[in-house]
Formats: structure tokens, C-alpha cells, sequence
């Protein structure tokens, strides 16, 4: 007992204890925000080999980004990276960061289908499925479950089967070889469901978007309940984000 009970003075807490409020320091980088500092906007966008820079205005793609800092590095009177995590979206155009915005990203309540809060707002299981993803999103969306983050306070899961789950969450950029399993998977999980986009990857192909190894055709045909973005997602973006979409931010 008394070598346990200094094992956890030495070692102080691991968990988080308030998810929604914790805090992270740099080298995190969260949301961006772009001052209206004038630069060569050119060749702002000409660093970001992922084309998620665009310019007049200049603006950042968030489903593009790997949050790699390098635009913030070579303009730091223009670009800066905060510390805010909560940059999940039921929106894919929300995503898009623009020059002057300050504002959180938040969900757009109005679009939320009807039977997500009245179905999941209490317990959710999901079925993740990495669709030729490098396994670092992988990593992250296991870190949910540990000690530290202990998602499943909220009542929230993966789950190994489909069928035993409430929705799906797609870790990759869809690669072709994949495209038919992630079908499956989706048609095996019982309605309601919902269908989440994690990382960059599966957001937009990532470094991976312009390759013929890639069939996302399935985005076409089944409505993106939410996107999170990241390179990979930090568990408390991933958290956050759902627990906007299945009860609201507080």
C-alpha cells in the first residue's frame, strides 16, 4: 500500500480531468489565424506543397493542411498557430481558414441530423477503419481510450465489429484497395449511423490526393457527419469533435 501510494505522488496524475478545457503548449499547433500583415502571398502559397494556401485573401485549408508550421516560420507576421483544438466540422467549408478570422470553428447546429443528439448523446461505439492510412492517426484515436484521455468517461468506444457499432470513422486516404472493405463496413453498421472524416487523409487525400491508387467515390454517396482535422489528429481534437456533434459544445 505504501509503495503504490508513492508510486502515485511520484508519477502525479495521468489523467486529464477536464477534456474540454484542457490545455496544450507548443510545439502544438492548433487552429490558425492569419493577420491582414501584407506579405508576397504568392509565395506563401508556393510553400505549402499540399496546396492548402491560397491567396487574394490569403486563406488556409484545414482539410488540406499537415500543420507542418512552415508557412508560420517563413511569415510569422502573417501566420501563427494557437493553441486552440477544438477545429472539428460538420462543415466542409468551415474548415477554411481566412485572413482577419479570429473566431473558434464550431458545428453548425442547424445541419445536424435530428437522430444524432436524440440517439448518441449518451453512449457511442464506433468501428474505425484505416483505409490505407500510415498509422498515425491510428496511434492517436488508440491514445483516446488510455489513461490520460479516458474517452470513455463520455461513453464512448471503438468497437472490432460493424455491427456493433453506432458509425464509422475512416483513418487514410481511401486507397483503392480499401474502397470495397470500407463499403462493407458501412453497410454492416446498423442505421442510425454516423460517418466521420479523420486526418487530412481522409479529409482530402492528403500528400496522396492526385494518386490513381486512391478511390474515394464512396464520399459521394454517403453524407460526412463530421471532419477532424489533423496530421495526425490529437486525441483531445478528436474528442472534442464528437462530443460537439453528439451533444453541443458547453
Amino acid at each position: 500500500m505504501i509503495s503504490s501510494t508513492k508510486v502515485l505522488i511520484h508519477n502525479g496524475k495521468q489523467y486529464i480531468p477536464d477534456l474540454r478545457n484542457a490545455k496544450l503548449k507548443a510545439p502544438f499547433r492548433g487552429r490558425p489565424e492569419i493577420s491582414l500583415a501584407k506579405v508576397d502571398e504568392q509565395a506563401l502559397a508556393d510553400i505549402c506543397p499540399l496546396g492548402a494556401i491560397t491567396s487574394n485573401p490569403v486563406s488556409i485549408d484545414l482539410g488540406k493542411c499537415t500543420f507542418c508550421g512552415e508557412c508560420a516560420f517563413a511569415f510569422p507576421e502573417k501566420i501563427k498557430f494557437t493553441s486552440d483544438f477544438k477545429t472539428s466540422s460538420n462543415k466542409r467549408e468551415d474548415l477554411i481558414i481566412k485572413e482577419g478570422e479570429t473566431s473558434e470553428i464550431k458545428i453548425d447546429e442547424s445541419t445536424i441530423r435530428p437522430e444524432i443528439r436524440k440517439t448518441f448523446s449518451k453512449s457511442l461505439k464506433l468501428r474505425q477503419v484505416s483505409a490505407g492510412g500510415d498509422n498515425s492517426c491510428e496511434f492517436e484515436l488508440g491514445a483516446c481510450g488510455n489513461a490520460n484521455f479516458d474517452m470513455g468517461r463520455f461513453g464512448i468506444e471503438f468497437t472490432a465489429s460493424p455491427r456493433h457499432a453506432d458509425g464509422i470513422v475512416v483513418t487514410g486516404p481511401i486507397s483503392e484497395n480499401m474502397a470495397d472493405a470500407l463499403r462493407i463496413a458501412y453497410d454492416a453498421t446498423p442505421d442510425p449511423k454516423i460517418f466521420v472524416l479523420c486526418g487530412v487523409d481522409a479529409i482530402s487525400g492528403g500528400i496522396f490526393a492526385d494518386s490513381k491508387a486512391l478511390d474515394r467515390s464512396i464520399l459521394k454517396e454517403v453524407k460526412v457527419d463530421l471532419y477532424i482535422p489533423g496530421n495526425p489528429t490529437h486525441p483531445l481534437t478528436f474528442i472534442n469533435g464528437i462530443l460537439d456533434l453528439t451533444r453541443g459544445r458547453k
